[in-house]
């Protein structure tokens, strides 16, 4: 079963991991913190403190080591983060905030995007401009 689990965040089978998890594990391919929440079965940030567990300790960064007590490694804990990021790439291009990407199609360019604002500013100024008399 352990050659099912995979990184939360890279995807990269952690087979190789003695199990249970300690808490200095990390990634293979990626050096990030495998006994932290974002790789839990409790991880569920529809809940409070973004945890299922009602009696666990509360912990902060979700992405970094913990010594919590009821961590239990989640399969689909990566196949979420892909989710999760697709989601908000479809959230992005609804409010035009993926305007300006880069030409092979990674992530936004921020000086187009920068421009972008610029010019969305500007043209409200005119707006209000006309609105109030104020015309050049």
């Amino acid at each position: 079963m352990a050659d099912a689990f995979k990184c939360w965040k890279c995807g990269v089978a952690i087979d190789d991991e003695p199990m249970p998890l300690g808490r200095e594990a990390r990634c293979p391919a990626c050096a990030v913190d495998l006994h932290a929440c974002r790789l839990c079965t409790f991880y569920d940030t529809s809940k409070a403190k973004s945890c299922a567990e009602p009696v666990a300790d509360e912990v902060l960064d979700k992405e970094r080591a913990n010594f919590c007590g009821f961590f239990a490694i989640d399969p689909d804990a990566h196949t979420a983060n892909v989710e999760a990021e697709a989601a908000r790439q479809r959230l992005e291009a609804m409010f035009g905030l993926g305007a300006g990407e880069s030409p092979d199609g990674g992530a936004p360019d921020a000086e187009a995007l920068l421009e972008r604002r610029r010019e969305q500013a500007e043209a409200a100024r005119q707006k209000l401009g006309k609105l109030f008399g104020l015309d050049e």
